[in-house]
């Protein structure tokens, strides 16, 4: 079982270059991969997404990613569609006010927009400084996960040992329905019909009654779902990601307590309902957070 919040964070400086790679995970219904990085590093993205969909299948995946080369290149150009604007505008501004001073350089070079600079880098050249810190980070990211994961599988395996304790509860008390019904139905007819009862006939609607409130059936698939649960969540072969299967064993348990709840003449039963439903809504929490 893997969790889907996981960190990791990697980091270099030294003479030539400064690089920080950060990855960062919370639960997500699918995988969306996040890429904060450098506009002139946009090339590098769909390698960095590769390598995060290689380790996560589900979750908000955000990575951010910082990088500097202390050797780069600046380069500069003039915007000449800026400079004739400033141009046309301080013509203007001379006929208007009578000025005859000529535009300098400076006057130029103080406005906004006119000069441009733009590091290159090469992509190449980060992709290897970036591709091994993003390495370092993901061994953090990984174990990290997965030790989130055994934490959320301990917990939500005491919940699942809860509600298999509540469906003990029904079995023991399974047996007693037919018999509360049983002695419902001979008061009915005692006070009726007084000690004339006709024994054939209690037990004609006893075993009508049973088929609307036996909760045998529903005992047999809550036994079947939970042991589906503890195979796909802690088996020998639980692997990969199992939120979503776990999740759907989830609603069918549910769907089984509730029709228990509904099915039950009995108080002790109806208590034991409460119980597995406070377990499952607890097992269902922890499962939002599992790939």
């Amino acid at each position: 079982m893997i969790s889907m919040t996981g960190y990791g964070y990697a980091e270099r400086h030294d003479e030539r270059f400064s690089a920080v790679v950060e990855v960062k995970s919370y639960n997500n219904r699918y995988l969306d991969i996040s890429c904060s990085l450098p506009g002139i590093l946009g090339q590098l993205e769909a390698q960095i997404r590769d390598r995060l969909a290689a380790v996560a299948r589900r979750g908000r995946v955000e990575v951010f990613v910082r990088f500097r080369d202390n050797e780069e290149d600046l380069a500069v150009t003039v915007d000449k569609s800026v400079v004739n604007g400033y141009l046309k505008a301080f013509a203007e501004l001379r006929a208007h006010a009578g000025i005859h001073e000529e535009v300098r350089l400076d006057h130029l070079l103080s406005r906004e927009g006119v000069l441009k600079s733009e590091r290159m880098v090469d992509a190449d050249r980060a992709w290897s400084v970036i591709e091994p810190l993003l390495g370092e980070a993901l061994q953090d990211f990984v174990p990290s996960r997965e030790a989130e994961g055994r934490r959320l599988a301990l917990d939500i395996e005491s919940q699942i040992e809860k509600i298999d304790q509540c469906v003990q509860a029904f079995e023991t008390h399974a047996g007693e329905i037919e018999e509360t019904i049983r002695n419902n139905l001979k008061s009915r007819f005692a006070e009726v019909l007084g000690n004339e009862i006709d024994e054939n006939r209690v037990l004609s609607e006893v075993a009508v009654q049973l088929t609307r409130f036996s909760i045998n059936e529903e005992i047999v698939r809550l036994r079947v779902h939970l042991d589906s649960f503890r195979e796909i969540g802690f088996g020998d072969g639980a692997e990969g990601p199992v939120g979503k299967k776990l999740d759907f064993l989830c609603q069918e348990l549910n769907r089984e307590i509730n029709t228990t709840g509904s099915k039950s003449i009995l108080v002790e039963v109806n208590q034991q309902v409460v119980q597995a439903k406070d377990a499952l809504e607890n097992v269902r929490e922890q499962l939002r957070n599992v790939e």
